[in-house]
């Protein structure tokens, strides 16, 4: 038998959940992917985060109800090489030790297109944060869907790459984040 405080929360969640029209989306992490792609004296260098969080409040129908946050341990940047890595991590690149994050927090999804949407809002990279809007595509395949999406930057507005690195003719100013996110199906 439930009690009259269980019962009231079980009907306040169900009111709720009614009136955002959104659920939560489970994100699986071991079959998604964030990587960031830049050049080094004009050769693509890729690497990828390995340690992310994703939150996604998703429904194809009700694009503008919905929410996505992404959060990125920036110390998980894997560029294949344990030198490299370190290097990254350090107050030049990332300063991990000082913001040992970065963020995407969305404040508008608009459709713009079969599958596509844009997703607007803050981007925060070791301290510094910019508005940006990210093409998203949408696919649903069984009981998933997939969000996938690429983002350039430049690198130099997050301060990353500074002292002697901050001379882009060596390692240019644009980054690509690319993104596969696979998430429960609402």
């Amino acid at each position: 038998m439930k009690t009259p405080f269980l019962r009231w929360l079980v009907a306040a969640t169900a009111v709720t959940s009614l009136f955002l029209g959104v659920a939560h989306a489970q994100v699986d992490t071991s079959k998604s992917t964030v990587t960031a792609t830049s050049k080094q004296m004009n050769v693509p260098v890729e690497g990828t985060f390995k340690k992310f969080t994703a939150q996604l409040d998703f429904d194809p129908a009700k694009p503008a109800a919905g929410s996505a946050r992404l959060s990125i341990d920036t110390a998980s940047y894997d560029l294949g090489d344990d030198s490299y890595n370190q290097q990254v991590r350090g107050k030049e690149w990332f300063d991990t030790a000082h913001y040992p994050n970065a963020t995407f927090v969305s404040s508008a999804i608009a459709p713009a297109g079969s599958n596509q949407f844009n997703v607007s809002g803050t981007l925060t990279i070791k301290g510094k944060s910019a508005n940006v809007t990210v093409p998203v595509k949408v696919t649903l395949q069984g009981s998933t869907q997939s969000f996938d999406g690429a983002l350039p930057i430049k690198r130099s507005q997050f301060e990353i790459g500074t002292g002697e690195w901050k001379d882009t003719s060596v390692v240019a100013d644009e980054v690509v984040i690319k993104f596969h996110i696979i998430a429960a199906k609402k």
